[in-house]
């Protein structure tokens, strides 16, 4: 979020990444996400869209590549684990009645 709205952050970023990133209690996995620009995984961590979606434009990523992004991340990460988006049951279906179908 901050990183997103603080030009102080996006600066800090772009020319020591490490050192702005220390400033936070990420787990491994987290961090690299963050340190590559790995929309993917992030997703599937459980990052909010809206906040991942300027994370990705901040990198300059296009808004359908940022999607693809998202559906890469799944495939090779599995569903998202944690969040609003966090999939249960598989991902196949949002109900009992959908999955039946």
């Amino acid at each position: 979020y901050q990183l997103n709205r603080e030009p102080r952050m996006q600066t800090e970023f772009r020319e020591t990444p490490g050192e702005m990133l220390d400033q936070y209690e990420l787990n491994k996995e987290e961090r690299t996400a963050l340190e590559q620009g790995d929309i993917g995984l992030l997703y599937v961590l459980g990052v909010n869209g809206q906040i991942l979606m300027h994370y990705a434009a901040f990198l300059g990523i296009a808004w359908f590549d940022y999607l693809d992004l998202m559906r890469a991340g799944i495939k090779k990460h599995g569903p998202v684990r944690a969040g609003v988006y966090a999939m249960t049951g598989g991902g196949d279906g949002f109900t009992a009645e959908g999955n039946k179908r």
